[in-house]
């Protein structure tokens, strides 16, 4: 028997998996509804969050939830690339055949996103992925690059996920133009404690779980521990699985909370 069945569950709510499982927190609720508005208004979006703050769970569950007849999904977070090989990897997943000059590349991107603006009326939707980490010379050149009808109508979403630090850098006087223009700025801050007591419950129930896994004193051991950070939080539970199934523990009490923070190295 696993540590998994152990427990009564069908999977594991805890690890990354084929099985999505989104538990609606204020945050998401709130990351969605403001989402949603800049698809309405098209531009320039920032989503950003400290480290396992569930932004890929946010543009995910974003991005699964668009009308493909209506918008078209460009997911990149190769945001360490140079300026020639973010537009070719642009070219490519727009299925164009990219060229070897910058110039050229812009020109049939720009013309690219025209065709499915405005001939086949679908909305192309950027999501770049890391974007705290995206070269200056690249968040220049993206003002013009959406830049059409002389910057006086949008044509695509562009959205931007990263770090905390994002803001910082769009704040530098260089990429002053860019940072005007941007029209959804969110930022994810964590869950509370409630809400984290409610993921752990809500994340087993998504795994089948019929019986009681963790004491209310685990939960709240785990809680106080991962600070509100759903990552730790998976960390921590699924630790906790493996290390209760291993002492043939029935439900985990909060020393094998202490064990698995111990394990992972919060303490």
């Amino acid at each position: 028997m696993t540590y998994i069945q152990h427990y009564g569950l069908e999977f594991n709510p805890f690890i990354k998996s084929k099985k999505d499982i989104v538990v609606e927190t204020s945050d998401y609720k709130e990351a969605i509804y403001r989402l949603n508005y800049l698809l309405d208004t098209k531009g320039f979006g920032l989503i950003t969050g400290g480290p396992g703050r569930g932004k890929t769970t946010v543009i995910r569950s974003f991005s699964k939830s668009l009308n493909t007849s209506l918008y078209k999904v460009i997911y990149t977070s190769l945001s360490t690339l140079t300026v020639m090989e973010f537009y070719k990897n642009l070219a490519i997943e727009l299925g164009l055949e990219p060229r070897f000059r910058k110039s050229d590349n812009f020109k049939i991107i720009q013309a690219e996103i025209t065709r499915y603006a405005v001939e086949k009326r679908i909305t192309p939707v950027f999501i770049i992925d890391e974007a705290s980490y995206i070269n200056n010379s690249i968040l220049n050149d993206l003002k013009l690059l959406f830049s059409f009808d002389m910057d006086s109508t949008h044509r695509a979403v562009v959205l931007l996920v990263g770090l905390p630090q994002m803001n910082n850098t769009l704040r530098l006087v260089a990429h002053e133009p860019l940072r005007q223009r941007i029209t959804m700025n969110y930022h994810l801050e964590g869950l509370s404690k409630e809400e984290s007591k409610n993921y752990i419950l809500q994340s087993l129930k998504a795994g089948k779980s019929h019986v009681g896994v963790f004491s209310e004193n685990a939960l709240e051991a785990i809680v106080n521990a991962a600070g509100g950070v759903p990552r730790i939080i998976n960390k921590i539970c699924d630790t906790c699985l493996f290390i209760g199934h291993n002492k043939n523990l029935d439900e985990i009490n909060n020393e094998i909370v202490m064990s698995a923070v111990d394990e992972i190295e919060l303490g």
